[in-house]
Order: structure tokens, then C-alpha cells, then sequence
């Protein structure tokens, strides 16, 4: 109900939508730009993008709205219940007159600093090598035994125990309890970690140090270090440098499982594997037994296919030794009839043979004769075209031509006018008889 106002006050009549609007001017220049610390409640995503949750304190809390723009940003997934500093602008949603705060930057509340120490070691144990990939080894196919790192009131261990009995039951597990969170965690965890060590290397551990499923611990083959979600906070235990240093002496293949997926800590980065969750680590290093027993089973349906292939082999070919063992009187037979062919062929073959060498020697009584009596007529017609150049060559056919042949006293032949004196004896052979001559007189041609 109205009060009379009082003449020249009038109260203003606001408009709704105009009302908000002034409240909303209002805190724009009191409050804006503002950051909030709170808890996260109520937390949803749009398939928009935008996400909606409420923060809140003992005291209070205040509607969020963070538009996809500024989602796209973050670098964590908010969960309900977790710790944030929030920076943004107070306003009104006019259409229900709510008051509301538009977030334009989210982070968990410490995370800057906290981050900052992450990233120094991290840059300084990933200059030392602690990082390296050729250094990280794969996964034992069939562990004999699995080692576990956790806190035993966790939820990180029920949800890996479910997970291995439900997959490899058949495997043994050792749970060695430490400490996951708080000041006292890494050396706990390093400490667990080192009795962990020593049943990987065959030692044995005193008892009463370990919580078995058997008796005997067994070999460990790989090692679990796995913790739930959380804060920053909550995880910082395994941005240790010293667990770090512990985790890659560890001489088998190590996962760790720290937290939600999109966490990730100094002890992920140092394991031979990092896995997103607890129960997806408890999954890397147990193959489902199902798997290996269909493997099996596939196994020996090759074998016992191979197997029968080789008997019946073996009895085919017993069958075929059986069949010519049983009728010896036809491999005699066959025998007989291979012996006789050969027989007929060595005979043909001696008679071709003797046939063909009295056709050569025929042919050699007809051709040798012929063969002389051509030699001799051919060395016959030598002969005498050689008497005839002889002949021709003689100088008896010379001096029938009407020359004669001059010798001195010394039967010498004179052959220059020079060779003899005149009034020395010559003698002329003529073609018939000699004459004795005396020279009277040298002339030179």
C-alpha cells in the first residue's frame, strides 16, 4: 500500500526492465571489473558452449554465467565442489532480474603460484632427461604380479581392484599403502615405491611390510601409482621432486593414474606410461583374460587342425606303402617288363651300332682305293709338269737353238771378252760336238 507522498516528493514510477537496467549501471560503476573466490556448484555445460554453475561460500553465493568464448580458455575441466578464483563482471539478467556475475577467467584458486613452482621443475627435470621418451619401456604383455602404489581408504584403489579382478583375476596384486596427499605424501610414496622396487629386482621383503594377495609376494612385473581426482592442491604431492626421481628408478615399466584426465602432474610426465584415471591404468597393464583365452583356445584349434593334417598325411602315405607291399607279384611283373624293354633296347642299339660300322667300312673299301689311285694320278701329273720345267731349263735346248758354249783352258765358261787374250785356245760346245778355237781378236760391245 502507498504512503501519501508528501507535495513536491513524489516518489519516480520505475519501469521494470528500466529499473534493472540502472541497477545494472549502478554496478558497473561501483563494482566491475571484479574477482570472486568460491566453490563451484551446480556446474553445466550447454551444448552451446556456455557454461553455468553458481559460486558459494558460508555465507553466500552469487548465479555465473561463462559464455563459450571464455570457456574455450580454460585449460582445466570445473568440477562441482572444487575451489576457483573468478574474474569478471557483476550485471542483471534482466529477463528474471537475477543478479549474476559473467565470467570472463577461471582458475583454481593458489594455481598461480603453485603453477609456476610446476612448471620450473618441470623445465628443470626435463633438462636433466627424466622425460625422455627412449628411456620409457612398454608394458609387460602377461605381468607375472602387479605392483600398487595408493592410500587404502581411497576410492582410486576400489576402483582398480574392480577393475583387475574383473579383467585378470588370475594375477597377483601388492599393495604397498602410502600416503597421497599432503606434506608427508612423497616420502611416503618414495618409500612405498622402494619395497615395490625390491620384489621387482627378486629381494624379499620383510613381512608384515607388505599387504599380499598371497603368501609369497610374486614377482612384480609393473607398478600402479594411482590417485582419485582433486584440486591443484590435492595433487600437488606428486609434483615431488623427489617421488620424481624415485619414479624413473623404478626397474620395471611404471603407470601412474593421478587424478581426472585432464590432469597432469610432474609424476606423469617421469612414468614409463601415463594413464587418465586410476581405472584406466588398473586397464593398460591387464589384458582382459577373455582375450587370452580366446587366443588359447584359438591356438589349439590350429594345433589340433595341424596335428590332423599330419595323421592323415601319415595315413595316406601308409595306405600307398600298404597298396605295393600287398601285391608283390605285380611289382615283379613290372620289374620283368622294364627288363625286357631295356634288354630290347641294348640290343637294338648293338645291332645299329654293328650295322652302322659296316656301312663305314664298305664305304672306307670303296673310297680308299679311289683315294690312292686319284693320289697317284694327281702326284703322276706333278711329276711330269716338273720333268717338262725342268726340261725347258736344261741347255742342251739352249744350244740346239743355235748357241753355243765357250770355256777357256781352264774349262771355265767365258762369259766377257775381257776373260781371254787373243791368240789364247777357246773351246766351242756345240748342240753336237765342241770345236777348238784360238781367239784372234777381242771386241767389246
Amino acid at each position: 500500500m502507498f504512503e501519501q507522498p508528501q507535495p513536491g516528493l513524489a516518489p519516480r514510477i520505475w519501469e521494470v526492465g528500466a529499473l534493472c537496467r540502472a541497477i545494472a549501471d549502478a554496478l558497473q560503476a561501483r563494482f566491475n571489473p571484479v574477482a570472486v573466490r568460491g566453490e563451484i556448484t551446480g556446474f553445466s555445460r550447454a551444448s552451446s558452449g556456455h557454461c553455468y554453475f553458481t559460486l558459494k561460500d558460508g555465507q553466500g553465493q552469487i548465479r555465473c554465467a561463462m559464455f563459450r568464448r571464455a570457456a574455450e580458455q580454460l585449460d582445466f575441466a570445473p568440477r562441482d565442489g572444487e575451489l576457483v578464483d573468478v574474474g569478471g563482471r557483476l550485471g542483471v539478467y534482466e529477463a528474471r532480474g537475477d543478479l549474476q556475475l559473467i565470467v570472463e577467467g577461471l582458475r583454481r584458486a593458489g594455481q598461480g603460484a603453485l603453477f609456476e613452482q610446476f612448471l620450473r621443475l618441470k623445465a628443470q627435470l626435463e633438462a636433466e632427461g627424466l622425460f625422455d621418451g627412449a628411456r620409457k619401456r612398454a608394458l609387460p604383455a602377461m605381468p607375472r604380479g602387479i605392483g600398487l602404489v595408493t592410500s587404502p581408504g581411497a576410492a582410486a584403489l576400489h576402483d582398480v581392484v574392480t577393475a583387475l579382478r574383473r579383467r585378470v583375476p588370475h594375477i597377483p596384486v601388492v599393495l604397498v599403502p602410502a600416503l597421497v596427499q599432503g606434506a608427508q605424501a612423497p616420502a611416503s610414496m618414495c618409500e612405498a615405491l622402494s619395497k615395490l622396487y625390491l620384489l621387482a629386482q627378486g629381494s624379499s621383503a620383510s613381512e608384515g611390510d607388505l599387504v599380499s594377495r598371497a603368501e609369497a609376494p610374486p614377482p612384480i612385473d609393473v607398478i600402479l601409482l594411482v590417485r582419485g581426482g582433486g584440486s591443484i592442491e590435492d595433487l600437488w604431492a606428486f609434483n615431488d621432486e623427489r617421488l620424481a626421481r624415485a619414479i624413473v628408478q623404478s626397474p620395471v615399466p611404471l603407470v601412474s593414474g593421478v587424478g581426472h584426465e585432464t590432469d597432469f602432474t610432474i609424476a606423469d610426465f617421469c612414468a614409463d606410461l601415463r594413464a587418465p584415471t586410476p581405472t584406466a591404468a588398473a586397464e593398460l597393464v591387464a589384458q582382459p583374460r577373455s582375450v587370452w583365452l580366446g587366443a588359447l583356445d584359438l591356438l589349439a584349434e590350429r594345433l589340433q587342425d595341424a596335428a590332423q593334417r599330419q595323421i592323415d598325411l601319415r595315413h595316406q602315405r601308409l595306405d600307398q606303402a600298404g597298396q605295393r607291399l600287398g601285391r608283390p607279384s605285380g611289382l615283379v611283373a613290372q620289374q620283368r617288363l622294364r627288363l625286357a624293354a631295356l634288354a630290347q633296347r641294348m640290343r637294338h642299339g648293338a645291332l645299329l651300332k654293328m650295322q652302322r660300322a659296316a656301312q663305314a667300312r664298305q664305304a672306307l673299301q670303296v673310297s680308299v682305293p679311289q683315294g690312292v689311285q686319284r693320289g697317284l694320278a694327281q702326284r703322276a701329273e706333278r711329276l711330269e709338269r716338273a720333268g717338262l720345267r725342268l726340261d725347258l731349263l736344261s741347255p742342251q735346248r739352249v744350244l740346239e737353238r743355235g748357241y753355243a758354249l765357250l770355256t777357256d783352258a781352264a774349262d771355265r765358261p767365258v762369259m766377257r771378252p775381257s776373260q781371254v787374250r787373243p791368240g789364247e785356245p777357246v773351246r766351242a760346245r756345240l748342240a753336237e760336238g765342241e770345236l777348238d778355237l784360238t781367239v784372234a781378236q777381242r771386241r767389246l760391245l
